[in-house]
Formats: C-alpha cells, structure tokens, sequence
C-alpha cells in the first residue's frame, strides 16, 4: 500500500491566476469523415483542418465523424485535443516522422503569454474552455469541459502502421500517459482557427491528467484518502471511477 502518489509535477502555477484566463490560440481545428481503413473497418482518424467556422454541439463538430460510435464520439468525447508534443515524443522514441493531426484530434492549440503548452501536466478534469472573446460572459462562446482523458486504441497502431512497421505504440502512449482529452460540451458555438482560448473554471486544480494516469497505471494500492477527492468529481466519466474505486486500499 502507497498512501501517496509518486513525486511528479504539479499543476502549473500560471495556470491557476484569476480566471478567465487567456492561455492559448487555436492553431488549427480539424474534422473527419469515415473511410475504409485497416482491418477491413472504417475509421475517421484521419482529420483534416477546417478553413471555415464550424458549428458545434452537444455530440461534437457538426462536420466531423466516427466510425466506431460504441467507442468513439457522443457526448462524453465530443471534442478531442492532443498536445503536439506527444508527436515530438513518438518521433523521438521509435526514430518515426509522424505529423500533428495524424491520431485523430480535432483541435491545437499554441500557448500564448509566456503561459505553458496545454498537455496533461497543466490541464485537469472539469477545467471548463471558452473558444473565442468578443463575449466573454455572454452567451454566443463555445465553451468546452475536460471530462477525460482518451484511451489509446489499436486504430493509433494501425493509423502510423501504414507508414511504417512499429512496436505497439498506443501501449506506450498510454503508460506515458500522453493521449490527449476528451470534452464536453458545455455551451454550444461556433469554432475556428486562430480564436483565443481561455481558461474560465478550474473547479479540481488537482485533478491533472498526469496524476490521473499515474494513478490508472500504478500496480499499487492507495489510501481511501488519495482516492476519494477523484471519486467526488461530478463530471469525471464513470468508466474512470470504476477504475479508481479498485484502486483503494481495503486494509
């Protein structure tokens, strides 16, 4: 039994100013449509950027698709975004070229302000993103809540498998702990390259997703107290706090 998780690092404290925040820019919003892809399956892992606003609602972009609609999109993973350094770090441990945008996520973004990038060390479930700020309290801005991490998948071996033969990546990308998030949405809008993005809530400033998979990854047990706090965030997805609740110890 551990009472305490590892030592790591924590949530960014230039994140945690008076909110709202403007933290980054969009650099690219992208889209996808479902096509044939490996293991005779269709797969809308391949994205491409959208030039012109798009709509988005409760199930995601109006213009993007899931093939796979069991394990893919609705409402809990309406929006996905990955930080561009998961690519640096893929390309720099299996030697590959694998280009931003290739693993499926809708959205990047480009830190602004001096501010850090936007990955899982600096970002936590319920943090609530508003895309745009020419309302900032009205009621026209998209706004986004983080709900959960995603869950690499076989698709992410097979997306880079078609350009060259690799180990299991997306077990790697998983015990790393670099597979990005999913949204919510919690006000429809309208989305497009180049709007400012703000931090406006941070109810659970020390949910990061790096303790979250630190704790998902760990073979060890934790005191209920470690466990808890997790297990009280109303919008984390439910398959998460299964995996939690067989996390703590009984004694």
């Amino acid at each position: 039994m551990i009472s305490t998780l590892p030592a790591t690092a924590q949530s960014k404290p230039d994140f945690n100013q008076d909110l709202p925040l403007h933290i980054a820019n969009l650099t690219c919003v992208r889209a996808g449509k479902a096509m044939p892809f490996a293991r005779e399956e269709m797969s809308a892992i391949d994205k491409s950027p959208i030039k012109a606003p798009v709509a988005v609602n409760f199930m995601g972009l109006t213009t993007d698709e899931q093939a796979d609609r069991k394990h893919h999109g609705g409402p809990l993973k309406a929006v996905h975004q990955l930080a561009p350094a998961t690519y640096d770090k893929i390309n720099a441990e299996f030697d590959l070229k694998v280009r931003v945008g290739t693993l499926g996520e809708n959205l990047t973004t480009e830190a602004v302000n001096g501010l850090s990038e936007m990955d899982e060390s600096n970002v936590c479930i319920g943090d609530v993103y508003q895309y745009g700020d020419d309302k900032i309290n009205g009621e026209d801005s998209l706004q986004l809540r983080i709900v959960q991490p995603r869950r690499p998948c076989y698709k992410i071996n097979d997306q880079i498998g078609q350009f060259t033969k690799v180990p299991n990546i997306a077990a790697w990308v998983s015990k790393q702990g670099i597979s990005g998030w999913y949204f919510q949405v919690v006000r429809d809008g309208m989305i497009n390259a180049d709007l400012p993005v703000y931090l406006v809530e941070r109810p659970y400033p020390f949910a990061t997703l790096e303790k979250l998979w630190q704790l998902s990854n760990s073979k060890e047990k934790f005191d209920a107290e470690v466990i808890e706090p997790w297990l009280a965030i109303e919008c984390l997805e439910e398959s998460w706090k299964v995996m939690l609740r067989k996390k703590i110890y009984k004694g």
